[in-house]
């Protein structure tokens, strides 16, 4: 009866409401493309506040008048817009978004959708650079992820340093983690051919990174490689060449600048007439001879004049000969560089393939500078049962990195007018007569030494995957990797700087192997439509393994021409060995939970294990936990037409880093928890006066630390995702706030210890900063589209403690201040002409003008510690990356990209115009300006300056904008290539590191301070 009520009732009301309202009920089922029901989904009446959504089985029921529209919206489907028309009944199918919702990023140990994603994870696809050439993971990821800075390398082999989101550590590592295809990777990445990359995704906050625990607080790069895609097999070959050149001249001088500059020098003194510095062939006007001779006498003013600057026999007879030479020319060259890759992939039945080999070598712009390397991939996956899946990742490197590079550095200790060759053709070691002199002959080394510098690496993946029970799966990779390193070096007795009779060589082997087990349990499931469950649980163990052996010998006899290939024949052998292990284990716990696609949550744990730490702390927990709510699937947030999509993050939880660094060498030692012995030798002498040599230990410098820990990070992320204006703008803004404890830190003991330092958890660190990403589609349709890509990030950091109360001053560390703080003297300017009696007040080191002008800052006429001050930051203040890419009229695809570091300071003690002990009038020097009475600069000192009586250094501004890379590609049509069965083809051309801009940086490349190349490259990527 109350059913029969409640349904009269319905019926009444029903009646009641078309009757005034005229509304009908539409009833319908929303599926996607593959007929499944779609619950959650947002069905709206356009332009009003009627909505409803679709329940578990994807059925909705709305009233809306009968002339209304529809809109039916759910994240990471397209939206679709259907007119009522009277209707009563809609049935709606919905597609995915192609939007980057539905792109698969790494979240370790598996992936998830982008719009289910919690963490903070940025991601760049390889295939969006391919115009660009990237010869490097740095080159991918350079300008593209907010957070992360990348190096600049000069090298031949090229990439760089990655740091995400600023310095955690005092003194242990701060590269981030590598995973390669879900498996770590502790390998170089000059390994990891780019033209295999799929994508990479950066792991940056706690939530995201804690399920690598101890090894994740500097960040994760997860790279996954290519697989096939498509039935048939496809052929792949990307093939290019291209040269480097030097980017930026920063001359030295030639012979007449050599002559005027060192006549500069000689003057700089003051306390003999300028004069007498100038050619005797070309007076100033009003000086005669006599005055020039200035009391000598001589029967050949030039070589007198020669005399006076410093000139050398040889100098002053190249200089009459009308002989220079040009060290600069010779020191750089146009380098030549190849890189090819071959690949075949495909899919078929039950397997899946990629197989790739590639060839890279590279000429540097400095001579002799050389790299090359064979790189194959093989990425195989079949099915070996309805329930059983096997695979194998494959990857083999062959790196040559044994050429021997021309020493650049020499440049300004090296005279125009030096010889290169002896009379007897054989190279000069010193090009002049001045045996005292630092200079040597740049290219003694490559053209008498003999090096080999070979590795070979192997990093494999052995995988099974099963489906259990209650959708159960089960993942057992076995990792392991195999690495031999072969250093073998001769320094020939032909050397004339190698002044061991006989000469030198040694063989230094290593091998390093390495393997790690995961067993991983996975469960997938949705309960009532709108419940989502992924559980992630994983057991990992691993071992590492070197052998490192070092032989060497000397005074190699009849002859050393053999070198290394036969120690045997030296008199003076020696051999060592250094050999380690470390074993690590961990286990991991994870929920992901999401409901009706609009709230996310993650929780995790990890239980890490590592030998190298001390015995009292071997194991440490590691958990985290992230929310992310999509807010703009809430029904009152519909009518906000122009935001398409909001979703907001947070994230918080705890990561270590245990890659202790010896504090000596900076090579990561699994030893530092322990006490060490180190062998000696000493002779002893037998009764009978035979001598002989006996061990002996000795206790080393470092006292053991059975408390010795991880570093703990822990992080506070705060995100949020956003598309707007049909999802015409899209980005992200990231919060983060981490505090590190528990810093490895070397802490000096007593003497009455037999220490001299132990290294402990003693200090901390905080790290702030802010970052966003925009992607803006410009033009979307016509024959021209354009798209933008900002990315910009600011990071702070401070010191919270250290070893003892006081500060660092050695390490330039400083409690409540930033680990790149600059601690120095200000500069003020250049003491100039008319202060000649200010600067006499600092009488003790008898400054006058044209030194430079220190703040004395408690006024003493003393310049001590006291006056020092913080002046600036060796890292910047903050980056940004502007990417812009066009396509026009189908066929050419135009790309370029600006990065920016900017607000920090660099060293630049170019500016003080002092060589030191040796002095200037031995050397040459970069063409750079520096203050004469004439010239009255206040930003470089007087040549051979004072040093107002203490040591400084100067700092300049090395803010700068790169023109990082300008590509063009053109895209053959394919009604070209169908005559001759070719799938695809492009041929691009591309230039890096095209331009730069630095407005107050006067010397190298203000990243590296050194000569940096240009690299223009013309390629082909044809598709078979």
């Amino acid at each position: 009866m109350r059913k029969k009520f409640t349904l009269l009732v319905s019926m009444v009301l029903t009646a009641f409401t078309f009757c005034f309202a005229q509304d009908v009920v539409v009833k319908g089922s929303i599926k996607d493309k593959d007929g499944a029901p779609l619950p959650g989904v947002s069905v709206n009446v356009k332009n009003s506040k009627i909505a409803a959504s679709s329940n578990g089985d994807g059925a909705y029921a709305i009233g809306v008048p009968p002339s209304s529209t529809l809109v039916f919206t759910m994240l990471g489907y397209i939206t679709q817009e259907v007119p009522v028309n009277n209707k009563t009944s809609i049935d709606v199918v919905l597609l995915e978004s192609v939007s980057q919702l539905t792109d698969v990023v790494v979240i370790g140990y598996g992936t998830a959708q982008k719009k289910d994603v919690t963490g903070a994870v940025s991601s760049v696809k390889a295939t969006q650079l391919e115009n660009e050439n990237p010869q490097s993971v740095s080159d991918i990821l350079r300008g593209n992820i907010p957070g992360l800075s990348v190096g600049f390398s000069s090298s031949a082999k090229g990439g760089g340093d990655l740091l995400v989101r600023g310095k955690t550590t005092l003194t242990a590592s701060t590269s981030p983690l590598i995973v390669l295809d879900g498996v770590i990777f502790i390998g170089q990445l000059s390994d990891i051919n780019p033209n295999d990359i799929e994508s990479v995704d950066v792991l940056k906050d706690a939530s995201s990174l804690a399920v690598f625990g101890a090894k994740a607080a500097t960040g994760v790069v997860a790279i996954t490689t290519k697989k096939g895609k498509s039935g048939a097999p496809t052929i792949t070959v990307n093939s290019n060449f291209g040269i480097a050149t030097l980017a930026k001249d920063q001359r030295v001088y030639d012979g007449a600048g050599f002559l005027n500059w060192r006549a500069d020098v000689l003057r700089a003194p003051g306390t003999q007439p300028a004069y007498i510095y100038n050619d005797p062939n070309n007076l100033p006007a009003g000086v005669t001879l006599t005055q020039w001779l200035n009391g000598q006498t001589t029967t050949n003013p030039t070589d007198l004049w020669l005399t006076r600057l410093g000139l050398v026999a040889n100098e002053r007879a190249n200089y009459v000969a009308g002989k220079e030479i040009d060290w600069y020319d010779l020191l750089f060259r146009t380098g030549q560089r190849q890189d090819h890759t071959v690949s075949i992939a495909g899919r078929k039945d039950e397997v899946n393939y990629y197989m790739s080999l590639g060839y890279l070598k590279n000429e540097n712009l400095i001579e002799g500078g050389e790299f090359s390397t064979f790189r194959g991939r093989v990425n195989l996956e079949a099915k070996a049962a309805k329930f059983l899946t096997l695979g194998l990742n494959l990857q083999y490197a062959a790196r040559d990195e044994g050429a021997i590079e021309a020493d650049w550095a020499q440049l300004t200790n090296l005279s125009p007018y030096g010889d290169y060759y002896n009379a007897d053709g054989s190279l000069r070691r010193i090009p002049t007569d001045d045996n005292g002199l630092n200079a040597r002959n740049p290219f003694l080394n490559p053209f008498y030494n003999d090096r080999m510098n070979k590795q070979n690496t192997l990093f494999s993946t052995l995988f099974a995957k099963a489906s259990l029970p209650f959708g159960i799966t089960y993942t057992l990779n076995f990792s392991p990797g195999l690495d031999m390193y072969r250093t073998f070096n001769t320094q020939s007795s032909k050397n004339p700087n190698v002044t061991t009779l006989g000469g030198i060589a040694s063989r230094a082997q290593e091998t390093r192997y390495n393997w790690q087990i995961d067993n991983i349990l996975k469960w997938n499931k949705t309960f009532a439509k709108i419940h989502s469950i992924d559980v992630t649980l994983l057991a990992n163990a691993e071992k590492y393994q070197s052998w490192y052996t070092l032989s060497t010998n000397e005074g190699f006899s009849p002859s050393d021409i053999l070198g290394y290939h036969n120690l045997a024949t030296g008199n003076k052998p020696s051999i060592s060995s250094d050999d380690i292990v470390y074993t690590g284990d961990a286990l991991l716990a994870r929920l992901n939970y999401g409901l009706m696609n609009r709230y996310n949550f993650t929780a995790s744990v990890r239980r890490d294990g590592y030998s190298g730490f001390g015995a009292d702390k071997k194991y440490a927990t590691f958990p985290a936990a992230a929310f992310a709510w999509s807010f703009t699937e809430e029904s009152f947030m519909k009518n906000i037409k122009w935001l398409n999509y909001g979703k907001l993050r947070v994230s918080y939880g705890i990561n270590g880093n245990r890659e202790i660094r010896n504090a000596s060498n900076g090579v990561i030692d699994p030893y530092v928890a322990l006490s060490q012995v180190d062998a000696g030798k000493y002779q002893i002498v037998s009764p009978n006066g035979v001598a002989s040599e006996t061990n002996t230990l000795i206790l080393n410098s470092r006292m053991g630390n059975s408390t010795l820990a991880w570093e703990r990070t822990k992080a506070l992320n705060i995100g949020l995702d956003f598309g707007i204006l049909n999802n015409r703008i899209n980005g992200s803004f990231e919060y983060y706030d981490k505090k590190t404890s528990d810093l490895l830190i070397g802490q000096s003991l007593s003497a009455v210890t037999g220490y001299a330092n132990v290294i402990s958890n003693l200090a901390a660190v905080s790290n702030k900063g802010f970052e966003f990403s925009i992607n803006s589609k410009n033009l979307t349709s016509g024959k021209v589209l354009w798209n933008t890509t900002l990315n910009f990030s600011l990071n702070r950091n401070k010191i919270d403690r250290l070893a003892g109360a006081s500060n660092d001053l050695v390490n330039g560390w400083f409690i409540g201040r930033d680990i790149d703080i600059i601690w120095d003297y200000k500069i003020l300017g250049v003491w100039q002409a008319d202060e000649v009696a200010e600067a006499a007040k600092y009488t003790r080191g008898g400054i006058r003008p044209g030194d430079f002008k220190l703040q004395d800052v408690n006024g003493d006429y003393l310049y001590t510690d006291a006056d020092k001050q913080f002046i600036g930051f060796r890292s910047p203040r903050f980056n940004w990356a502007l990417r812009n890419e066009f396509n026009l009229f189908k066929s050419f695809d135009l790309s370029f990209q600006l990065i920016s570091n900017w607000g920090q300071k660099a060293q630049d003690n170019q500016r003080l115009n002092q060589p030191g002990g040796v002095g200037f009038g031995r050397t040459s020097s970069y063409v750079l300006p520096y203050w004469t009475p004439e010239n009255p600069t206040n930003e470089y000192a007087r040549l051979t300056s004072n040093f107002s009586g203490t040591t400084f250094n100067v700092y300049s501004k090395s803010s700068f904008i790169r023109l990082n890379t300008v590509a063009l590609a053109y895209t053959i049509p394919p009604s070209i290539l169908g005559k001759v069965k070719i799938q695809s083809a492009k041929v691009y051309f591309n230039i890096n590191n095209a331009a730069l801009y630095a407005p107050d940086w006067n010397q190298w490349d203000p990243q590296n301070n050194g000569p940096t190349p240009r690299y223009y490259t013309l390629g082909l990527n044809l598709s078979l």
